[in-house]
């Protein structure tokens, strides 16, 4: 049990015939209670302070793991951004490559079916001119005959 400036104060000493000198006990008692009582307040302060310095620090250490856990959130959100992001790309890039076989394919279509084309014209253009040359040659071989010759001495002697 602690000390008050109250027991320092109430405290009776017994008397005896050469005792200390009462006035002199009793100012020094006045001087210890004094000095008592300030020590008293200077720890009471003291432990304000400290009271006050730890909910401060309890403050700091509570927004210290907050962030901690904000930063760790944050880094996690980062990672699984980053996650999907790649994911996503990977899609894009296999859609494209996707879609460049499909149009690569669809022109090797295009390209074989407008070769049959030009081969088919060809066919038919050699064919036109293989008919058309015995067409001419034919009219030529009809010119050449004696027929013409026959209705032209025809038409002169008609006159």
């Amino acid at each position: 049990m602690a000390l008050t400036p109250l027991d320092i104060h109430n405290k009776e000493f017994s008397r005896s015939f050469r005792g200390y000198d009462e006035d002199q006990v009793n100012e020094f008692l006045d001087q210890v209670i004094k000095d008592y009582e300030a020590l008293i307040r200077e720890n009471k302060d003291l432990q304000n302070q400290l009271a006050t310095i730890q909910e401060r620090l309890d403050h700091f250490s509570n927004i210290e793991e907050t962030l901690s856990k904000t930063i760790i959130v944050a880094q996690e959100a980062a990672d699984e951004v980053k996650t999907n992001a790649k994911k996503e790309a990977q899609l894009i890039l296999k859609e494209a490559e996707k879609n460049a076989d499909r149009i690569i394919n669809e022109s090797l279509v295009k390209s074989r079916k407008i070769a049959l084309e030009i081969e088919e014209l060809k066919k038919q253009a050699s064919i036109y001119r293989t008919r058309f040359r015995t067409l001419i040659e034919a009219q030529l071989e009809l010119l050449s005959t004696e027929d013409w010759s026959t209705l032209e001495k025809i038409e002169i002697e008609s006159n």
